[in-house]
């Protein structure tokens, strides 16, 4: 039987997540390429972008002119599957911002650690 959230799992992936907000937040490029699987099959829809594979991932991140905007993490719901697979999902506001963020990530246990192989980001519409 597939056990959910077992803490030791959750732990790990939790770690990885810190790690990649982290990272995100100071712009360490390195570290951020790391975390993303080196594969065709790693993905990452951004705000403005789709990214299929890795090196298009990698690419994108060289590029970009300062880095992902600054952001407060409102909410994040980390859920494991088993001991090689997990999402990461949460909720976000860019600092002085007023639209509400969102960004799934799934996690895959490899042996290299844990990476990321899908992520998604988008922003919601302001309502008034």
């Amino acid at each position: 039987m597939l056990k959910i959230d077992d803490p030791d799992v959750l732990r790990e992936v939790t770690e990885a997540s810190d790690r990649y907000e982290a990272a995100l937040m100071a712009n360490d490029v390195d570290t951020l390429d790391v975390l993303f699987r080196d594969a065709p099959e790693t993905l990452r829809y951004g705000v403005g972008e789709n990214l299929y594979g890795f090196s298009e991932i990698a690419e994108f991140r060289k590029t970009r002119t300062g880095g992902s905007p600054q952001r407060d993490v409102i909410r994040r719901v980390i859920t494991t599957y088993g001991p090689d697979m997990a999402t990461v999902n949460l909720e976000f506001r860019r600092k002085g911002g007023s639209r509400t963020g969102r960004q799934s990530q799934t996690w895959l246990r490899t042996d290299e650690g844990w990476r990321i192989v899908t992520a998604h980001v988008s922003l919601m519409e302001a309502f008034s």
